[in-house]
């Protein structure tokens, strides 16, 4: 059933209002999460109220949050989401990203205490509207991903950004999660009544889940087995989706100052916010280049991955 996307805007915003969120955090939030829709990542935009919903009724979630920044120098900062909803503190820092890029060639913001932000991907678009790259990681607080050759989830999806501008073209924009899926595709099967490829999710024996309640169950309730890293398996190289989520939570929550999950699962208080980080990086093309030539490459490789011809399918 499509819904025009005006009307869920107005029905974030109201339910949001209600809650007695900010108003214009309350812009902010129904912004991305209906961007993100419109993108096509249905698992990250209306689709996580219910999860918002859960924090809130848990007292895990900052209504009245007020993100501020704790310190900053010429191209970095540190900003506070005081355990608020991510989107907000989010578009703060790669809009104070952006700024610092403007003025020093690159900016790197991180953002710590904070909920769920949505899909990294605006906010990386974000610096390729605005002429620059941009680079978005982040940590998770779930731990759903299973290390290659291990039997129990250890990892977040940690999931990484990268947008560029491209001139006439539209930018270049990179949004992947680390593992094979994310645990709000797993969510969106089972709502639509559709089996899970098999190598999204693993046992604690290692064979793989196709029921997206069995899967959802693991992930969130018996811990075991979890998501595959990108790659799937050993043997398909999931070494290498296993480094990314590692670098990610170095670059997205150790730079932030977050703590590693599988070690704050073990301190946390239940009153604790779930206390998710990430990182926004954002850098002029003019440092390394010059901007005429940047763009005229940008145009030429937007030229030549068009032209490989189709393989057939079937």
């Amino acid at each position: 059933m499509n819904v025009p996307a005006e009307k869920v805007r107005r029905q974030i915003e109201s339910l949001f209002t209600a809650w007695g969120m900010d108003a214009g955090q309350v812009r902010t939030a129904a912004e991305v999460m209906v961007e993100t829709d419109l993108s096509g990542v249905d698992s990250h935009g209306v689709s996580m109220l219910m999860d918002y919903e859960s924090s809130k009724q848990n007292g895990k979630l900052n209504l009245k949050a007020v993100p501020r920044i704790v310190r900053e120098n010429a191209v970095t900062a540190l900003i506070d989401a005081d355990a608020g909803l991510g989107h907000p503190a989010s578009v703060m820092a790669m809009s104070l990203a952006i700024d610092k890029a403007r003025k020093a060639s690159v900016g790197v913001v991180t953002v710590r205490n904070s909920h769920h932000f949505g899909a990294a991907g605006y906010y990386a678009a974000m610096a390729a509207k605005a002429g620059l790259l941009g680079m978005v990681t982040s940590a998770t607080r779930t731990m759903a991903v299973v290390p290659t050759r291990a039997k129990t989830s250890l990892l977040g999806t940690n999931p990484i950004a990268f947008a560029a501008p491209a001139k006439r073209n539209a930018p270049f924009l990179l949004d992947m999660a680390t593992s094979s899926a994310a645990n709000g595709k797993v969510k969106v099967y089972g709502l639509n009544g559709r089996k899970l490829p098999a190598g999204w999710v693993l046992d604690d024996a290692g064979q793989p889940v196709t029921d997206p309640d069995a899967a959802w169950d693991i992930l969130y309730h018996s811990k075991k087995g979890g998501l595959t890293p990108l790659g799937g398996t050993a043997e398909m190289s999931s070494h290498k989706g296993y480094g990314l989520a590692l670098m990610a939570h170095i670059l997205g929550g150790t730079l932030a100052g977050a703590s590693f999950s599988p070690v704050r699962v073990k301190t946390q208080k239940p009153s604790d916010p779930k206390g998710r980080s990430r990182t926004t990086w954002t850098k002029s093309s003019t440092c390394c280049t010059a901007r005429r030539r940047s763009t005229r490459r940008s145009r030429c490789w937007c030229r030549a991955i068009r032209k490989p011809p189709r393989a057939r399918s079937g």
